[in-house]
């Protein structure tokens, strides 16, 4: 594993991993290092995290896999995670470009049921000064210190000189550039590292022989709704990437348009392994899909289900169906509907649900998402989270001499 969790693997099992703690920071991260016999010890590491979990992930590539046995390598980034810290490179990348707005950035949240205007996620309001980088990060050595200082001082100082001076609407715009060109400046240092992983597997002769998979855990917002974040049921936080490239079994270009979800991937690993799938793991090989050939019985549905709330950001908990045409959420504390037509209306702007034009199809929308419940096992009360423990004072002492 490197970064995030992250494994590399040999038909024997595991054998080494580097993880950050928790989410981990942008800079300077501790990682819990260690193997499958061995117990995980602490590293300090300086540098950017980005980076390091690339330079983790291409010396396990170059010298720790066996070159004479297949293996299995996963490494996931902290980045673009919040808040968004750059990496020195890409500090003041973008500084001369104005990132085209969302056609959605000033939702009013009037075509829809309660939950969407009651969330604290807008962009307007919800960014913090760490966000927006008005305060500086506190772990930052004193080189790194001066270069960040050096690329958002100045834009700082311009903004807070006339912040008092310019409107509401003036105020979300400058927000809006500063998340998203921090988000994208992220996400370069992402590119940069993907692209030095794949230089490699075609510099040591392994590109021809490997399936290559980038995706993520869900979709983002980036300002679309006058948002930031996750967990809505809606497009932008449904959706995930999905990019696979497998010479020889991908024809390169092709796009597939069927369902997938993170549950097929197991099940993928182990197909393009040649080993048994087993009966009792939801999910299915995306190897077919892989191949061009979609199968009979492969799903034309999608359920989703959100839970936590209260918690961060005051999303609603809700469940719902959809077929990639029409969508059904039920917020189902609240006891309220949406009905999206995903074709009319891809921004989801404007629920549908008791409309006489959609009787039909909700009505098929609901038999569906009973049916799913039912297949999945969804218990009728959501999981209760266990308690947080109470963090045991320190003990005041002597150090021993």
């Amino acid at each position: 594993m490197v970064g995030k969790w992250h494994l590399a693997t040999t038909p024997q099992g595991f054998d080494y991993f580097d993880v950050l703690i928790g989410q981990g920071p942008y800079y300077n991260p501790p990682m819990l290092h260690g193997g499958i016999e061995a117990e995980a010890t602490k590293r300090e590491h300086t540098g950017y995290t980005t980076d390091i979990i690339r330079d983790k992930t291409l010396e396990w590539l170059k010298e720790q896999r066996d070159p004479d046995k297949p293996f299995m390598l996963m490494f996931q980034h902290k980045a673009p995670h919040r808040n968004w810290q750059p990496g020195p490179k890409y500090l003041t990348w973008l500084d001369d470009k104005e990132i085209p707005e969302p056609a959605t950035l000033f939702d009013d949240y009037s075509g829809r049921a309660s939950p969407a205007m009651n969330q604290t996620m807008q962009v307007n309001r919800d960014l913090s000064d760490k966000d927006l980088k008005i305060t500086a990060p506190t772990n930052l050595t004193p080189e790194q210190k001066a270069k960040w200082d050096a690329a958002y001082n100045p834009k700082n100082e311009a903004y807070l000189a006339k912040r008092d001076s310019m409107s509401k609407e003036e105020i979300v715009k400058w927000k809006y550039q500063r998340y998203v060109k921090d988000y994208l400046r992220c996400v370069k240092s992402v590119d940069d590292s993907i692209g030095d992983v794949l230089d490699y597997l075609k510099e040591a002769g392994l590109e021809e022989n490997t399936l290559v998979i980038y995706s993520s855990d869900q979709g983002w917002y980036l300002g679309e709704h006058g948002w930031f974040d996750k967990r809505w049921m809606y497009e932008e936080s449904l959706r995930t990437p999905l990019l696979a490239k497998w010479p020889g079994v991908i024809k390169p270009g092709s796009i597939n348009g069927d369902i997938t979800s993170n549950v097929d991937f197991a099940q993928t690993f182990l197909d393009a392994a040649g080993a048994e799938l087993p009966d009792d793991m939801q999910g299915k090989s995306l190897v077919p899909l892989f191949k061009g050939k979609t199968p009979d019985d492969w799903r034309t549905s999608f359920y989703y289900h959100y839970y936590e709330f209260p918690g961060a950001h005051s999303v609603a908990r809700h469940y719902g169906v959809t077929n990639g045409h029409h969508k059904l959420i039920h917020y189902y504390q609240l006891d309220e509907w949406e009905l999206f037509d995903l074709k009319k209306d891809p921004d989801e702007l404007s629920s549908v649900y008791g409309s006489a034009d959609y009787k039909d199809v909700e009505a098929d929308l609901q038999t569906e998402l009973k049916r799913l419940r039912t297949e999945l096992k969804v218990p009728a009360v959501d999981p209760v989270p266990p308690p947080k423990q109470k963090k045991e004072p320190k003990k005041k002492g002597k150090k021993a001499a």
